[in-house]
């Protein structure tokens, strides 16, 4: 049986890992884009906001009087990789990595709603607040993403059909 408490730190490792998570794959994706400046300029912009929610996390997770978690955190990262990996060998490569950020996003989104009622359940207001305020930069980015893959497909399918241009980053 686990307290309140002891879930959220729980989770909050976990939301660590995750952060480091997309560091890695934001990276990834921001260096290939060649294309497509608006979507990379918006993720250079996330991948700053992320080093900050890492931050605040470690914060978070010391003040609860411990550290994240090594494991979760290599784990995290070496997922980030075989997707970047991945993602790089498709002639589709920046609308599936798009797709993919949109979907990555939403599961920050739940993340960090479940954080946000476990700390309130905990009775962790500082917890609860640095979730609150990473959660409106997740929905930011998703309805960002969400805003602009109509725009950025239509780019890349006139790219693709195009002669002699490159399309897939």
């Amino acid at each position: 049986m686990a307290t309140p408490t002891e879930n959220l730190l729980d989770w909050l490792r976990d939301a660590h890992a995750m952060e480091q998570q997309a560091e890695k794959m934001l990276k990834a994706q921001a260096e290939r884009i060649e294309h497509y400046p608006a979507l990379k300029t918006r993720i250079e912009q996330h991948i700053e906001e992320t080093y900050g929610q890492q931050k605040l996390l470690d914060e978070c997770i010391a003040r609860l009087g411990s550290s994240p978690s090594t494991i979760k955190d290599m784990s995290a990262k070496l997922m980030a990789f075989g997707q970047a990996v991945g993602g790089s060998m498709m002639s589709d490569e920046v609308v599936k990595g798009a797709m993919s950020g949109y979907v990555f996003e939403n599961v920050e989104i739940a993340a960090y709603t479940v954080l946000i009622a476990a700390a309130k359940s905990a009775g962790d207001s500082k917890t609860q607040a640095v979730c609150e305020q990473i959660l409106a930069q997740e929905i930011a980015m998703a309805d960002w993403l969400r805003d602009h893959l109509p725009e950025l497909t239509e780019a890349f399918l006139a790219r693709s059909a195009a002669p002699d241009v490159e399309a897939k980053r």
